[in-house]
């Protein structure tokens, strides 16, 4: 597992190297809703291409190494002109995972992602707005509109029932049309 102190380490730690994280995933949801409502296996961040190079060097020093890389993972060029991956998973040796996704940034503040270029999806500035604490401790994270339209084009777990849940009922945001069946299945919808 890893815990509130162990995200806020590896969060502070990356951001005081001038590595720019925004949280996502479940620690993203728990960061927009201030209160850690499930436990954790990983730290879900995004973060830009041309930090890679650095944040893999810095984790290493903490015992972080290359898990694998994610299916949607392509390999691209940083700003210095080296081949990185652009969306992989790093692990330590008590299995606390770190799981990265890189974009680059334009002048406007929006975002594209490094690894789907084909998808043509952007994130807006508002995507990467989001503010949220972990053990009482500011972090960025992208947004909860963000964070509940993440939770659409595959089949949810079920220990993501709960972070739909609350995004829905803190934010007043719409369910996630996978959510929405699932509800009206179960009669709820």
């Amino acid at each position: 597992m890893l815990g509130a102190e162990d995200a806020l380490f590896l969060y502070y730690l990356l951001t005081s190297h001038g590595i720019r994280l925004w949280v996502c995933g479940g620690w993203g949801v728990d960061a927009l809703l201030g209160i850690e409502t499930r436990s954790h296996h990983d730290l879900d961040v995004l973060m830009l291409v041309d930090d890679v190079v650095r944040l893999r060097r810095l984790m290493a020093r903490h015992r972080y190494a290359l898990k694998d890389y994610w299916e949607e993972n392509r390999w691209t060029q940083d700003g210095s002109g080296r081949r990185v991956a652009t969306a992989f998973y790093l692990h330590d040796p008590h299995e606390r995972e770190f799981d990265a996704h890189a974009l680059r940034l334009d002048e406007a503040g929006g975002g594209t992602p490094c690894w789907d270029k084909e998808a043509g999806f952007r994130f807006t500035p508002a995507d990467l707005s989001g503010e949220g604490f972990i053990a009482g401790r500011p972090v960025a994270c992208i947004s909860a509109g963000l964070q509940m339209a993440s939770h659409s084009g595959y089949v949810i777990p079920a220990k993501q029932y709960g972070d739909i849940e609350r995004l829905h009922e803190k934010f007043a945001l719409a369910y996630p049309p996978e959510y929405q069946r699932l509800l009206e299945k179960r009669g709820e919808g």
